[in-house]
């Protein structure tokens, strides 16, 4: 698999109109998107990876196999920055959703080690209202903190969304240290490629 970073761009407006594919990648702050998207992509640092939150703040994309993009969105939720910093990422991210006619999916991150969160449930709804296609993907399952019980946090999601979804959407269980989901997720965007 080859991959290559393409451009950052600071509005939906500007990013590319070609025909092809583009899966996005969107979370909270922090959630470990930047680490996800450099396991998937099989380049160490093609993301940048900080402790900082709110890193991420323009739509970067990222040509794989000169066949479709990966697009790396910024987080919504806390980060050290203004509010109207906050609420121009929120434009920016609702304007790609909608305008992107070539967005085939989102995959929506969600951290393993924390309950339901508000934001994450509430972006859920904003995608399921829109008609956005998405995918949710569970990440950091590989940290064992005390009092932290990743399975469980992961039904307790599941149980959440059912009060709203009679069909849960397609869920993966990645780990970007241990490479865990890293198949499942590919197979996954191939499958879709491989649609006429």
């Amino acid at each position: 698999m080859t991959t290559r970073f393409v451009a950052s761009y600071p509005t939906q407006n500007l990013c590319p109109t070609a025909n092809l594919r583009e899966y996005a990648f969107i979370g909270r702050s922090n959630v470990g998107k930047s680490s996800l998207i450099n396991m998937l992509a099989g380049v160490e640092g093609i993301a940048k990876v900080s402790q900082t939150p709110g890193k991420t703040q323009t739509i970067n994309y990222f040509m794989i196999d000169e066949t479709w993009y990966l697009v790396d969105l910024p987080g919504y939720g806390y980060a050290r920055t203004s509010k109207s910093n906050r609420k121009a990422w929120g434009k920016m991210i609702e304007d790609y959703f909608i305008k992107q006619l070539s967005m085939q999916c989102a995959f929506l991150l969600i951290d393993a080690c924390v309950s339901p969160q508000q934001p994450d449930l509430e972006f859920i709804q904003f995608l399921g209202g829109e008609g956005i296609p998405f995918a949710i993907v569970f990440t950091k399952t590989d940290r064992k903190k005390k009092g932290v019980d990743i399975e469980e946090n992961i039904e307790r999601f599941k149980a959440k969304l059912s009060e709203t979804w009679e069909q849960l959407p397609t869920m993966f269980v990645t780990s970007a240290e241990k490479k865990v989901g890293k198949t499942e997720i590919l197979s996954f965007i191939q499958s879709i490629n491989n649609r006429k």
